[in-house]
């Protein structure tokens, strides 16, 4: 039994924590994808960009404020700079949206016109943030590291194998529910929101009926650079900041959204998950975790290693062609917001 009980507790530490929290980062992430395309109907290709202007600006007002000795105890100080990232971030989002897809609205110009506007801009936003903050890791974390250390759960349980929670990923499940829990409380119980709602179900008929189209438009960009923002606070201060990874991050976001339904919030959460599960799944070596449930002369020399770690993201494009072959609503049919 202690021996089930250690393969257990190995699986949650190195898998099931880490996922949930990734899962957890990629659903904020998808959200953001998902209302543009639901509302706005295109593929935002600069969100992973997005995502990594707002982490930028939340990092600067975050060493500003730790130089004036501001902090919240044991959580990050970055709380405290989030609300201005989130500011900031969709302030240059309405910016972008003014400068470029406006334009093209007025224009009714077909969706790969804004997918290809949105690749420009994603190169822009990667140029911009890396000639302000450099291409390099930055570390914002501050505070307590962790909720719980291995060390103290091998203590308090006798088992030979610890889980480990940080502080970091706990705010992030947090955070996500919080977040999701508001987001449809107001796609669903708000005037704007159910504006939003009718613009998506058929624009023409929500324009008759008097809503502001330009209204709902900006509403969808300032919570697409909220969720953006959160997204990639939270994912820095669980791992770190650098910008190409938030362009990397652009794949399993996708890959979430059209996995769960491209349009739908709740296909959104879901794939998001699966892709979470999915990569971190695949690239774990299951030698100690085997060690405990099989006979010893079982266990091989090798890793047990499905692929290694440097191609996790093509775990995220192998689920994304699956679907798009098989399923190409996703699990939950895309619909609109």
């Amino acid at each position: 039994m202690t021996e089930i009980l250690n393969a257990l507790a190995l699986f949650s530490n190195f898998v099931l924590v880490p996922a949930i929290a990734y899962g957890s980062q990629l659903a904020l992430g998808a959200l953001g994808v998902t209302l543009v395309f639901g509302i706005l109907r295109f593929s935002n290709f600069a969100h992973g960009d997005t995502m990594a202007f707002g982490t930028m600006l939340v990092i600067l007002v975050t060493w500003w404020f730790q130089s004036l000795g501001l902090s919240l105890g044991p959580l990050p100080t970055a709380l405290l700079a989030l609300p201005f990232g989130i500011a900031g971030c969709a302030a240059f989002v309405l910016l972008s949206d003014r400068l470029v897809y406006k334009y093209y609205r007025k224009k009714k110009a077909d969706p790969i016109i804004y997918l290809i506007a949105s690749v420009g801009v994603m190169f822009v936003t990667n140029g911009v943030v890396r000639f302000i903050i450099g291409p390099d890791d930055q570390n914002f974390a501050d505070g307590e590291r962790f909720i719980i250390k291995a060390r103290d759960f091998k203590t308090m349980t006798g088992l030979s194998e610890g889980i480990s929670i940080k502080v970091s990923q706990g705010l992030t499940v947090v955070t996500m529910i919080i977040v999701v829990a508001a987001l449809f409380w107001f796609l669903n119980k708000t005037r704007t929101g159910k504006s939003m709602r009718a613009y998506s179900d058929n624009e023409d008929l929500a324009l008759l009926s008097g809503i502001n189209p330009d209204k709902v438009v900006a509403v969808t960009w300032i919570l697409a650079a909220a969720l953006a923002t959160i997204a990639g606070t939270l994912y820095g201060l669980d791992k770190s900041f650098k910008p190409f990874t938030y362009f990397q991050l652009l794949l399993p976001i996708f890959a979430s959204a059209i996995v769960g339904g491209l349009g739908n919030p709740l296909g959104a959460i879901a794939g998001a998950f699966v892709i979470a599960f999915s990569e971190i799944m695949i690239t774990y070596a299951y030698k100690r975790f085997a060690g405990y449930i099989l006979p010893e002369d079982w266990v091989s020399g090798g890793l047990l290693q499905l692929l290694s770690t440097d191609y996790k993201f093509a775990v995220s494009f192998i689920i994304l062609l699956l679907v798009l072959l098989f399923r190409p609503t996703g699990i939950f049919k895309g619909t609109g917001v």
